[in-house]
């Protein structure tokens, strides 16, 4: 969700009865204050900062999290033991995303509160292992004793549902978001992300940091490379700097990453978020009364 949830987003989600989470991972230390400063006047509903940990500015960032008295952060994309203690000793909750039941019990032995289990559906960075949500949220419920949400292909109440009865106790939805009126995504982005079809991502650069992409120009600039047998080097030459900000953000659908979901298929719609919310819960009520009135 880098350059798509800003404040604005993780506001309306909140204000809608989810939490909304601020994406750190595209922002300079100062900017994050920013926005963090204007969630709070745009909503006094708990809201949080998702901090990958492999970025730069780290300790700058985290101290702002503490001063501007963030309650809840979860982190990513690095090592929890690193700052969960810190940020529990401040009353932060602490939440972390995995991708494989390994880092989840690694996560629940680093102390953090629940754990998001993400599977090789999920756009952006994604697992190695490309264990699929359907098989990853039953096998991390089985070995964790802490709270489990459910991410990676979720768009729908159906899917929502689905997850809860394999053991989750909630969900984490990106893609679905990234096509909502408050993302900061560019409008050119969302509109690609309407129209894609099954089929239309791909996980590639694993040698680098895997990442769930729409198959634009660029991608098949690295799919052309990777015929040649790439050294690691020309992987990193040919993705270059702010490959996402320029797709995503700034909209150039030929030379940009833009990163996203499998589950972009199922969306065919910009929404206000809390449209988005209201259809989950509906949706999700209405295929819970459903399968209850399923003869056995």
């Amino acid at each position: 969700m880098i350059w798509t949830s800003g404040w604005k987003l993780a506001s309306a989600v909140s204000n809608a009865g989810g939490l909304g989470l601020i994406g750190s991972g595209s922002m300079y230390p100062d900017v994050l204050r920013e926005h963090i400063q204007k969630c709070k006047k745009a909503t006094d509903k708990p809201f949080g900062v998702n901090i990958p940990m492999l970025y730069p500015n780290l300790e700058e960032i985290i101290q702002i999290i503490i001063e501007e008295e963030v309650k809840i952060v979860f982190t990513s994309a690095g090592n929890p033991k690193t700052y969960t203690a810190y940020l529990k000793e401040k009353g932060i909750t602490v939440v972390h995303v995995v991708s494989s039941l390994k880092f989840a019990l690694k996560a629940q032995n680093a102390g953090v509160d629940a754990v998001v289990a993400e599977g090789f559906e999920a756009g952006g960075h994604n697992g190695r292992d490309e264990t699929t949500t359907l098989a990853l949220i039953p096998m991390v419920k089985d070995e964790i004793r802490i709270p489990l949400i459910a991410a990676g292909g979720i768009a729908t109440g159906a899917a929502m549902f689905a997850v809860m009865a394999l053991g989750a106790d909630g969900v984490q939805i990106g893609s679905r978001f990234v096509a909502s009126d408050e993302a900061s995504s560019h409008i050119d982005f969302k509109h690609m992300v309407v129209d894609a079809k099954e089929g239309d991502t791909h996980l590639t650069l694993k040698e680098l940091a895997p990442v769930r992409l729409l198959k634009n120009k660029f991608y098949q600039d690295v799919s052309a490379l990777y015929s040649k047998g790439p050294t690691i080097d020309e992987l990193k030459n040919i993705l270059g700097r702010a490959r996402a900000k320029r797709g995503m953000f700034e909209g150039d659908l030929d030379e940009g990453e833009l990163e996203i979901g499998q589950v972009s298929g199922l969306i065919h719609d910009i929404k206000p978020a809390a449209v988005i919310i209201k259809d989950l819960i509906e949706e999700y009520i209405a295929t819970k009364n459903r399968m209850q009135h399923l003869s056995i």
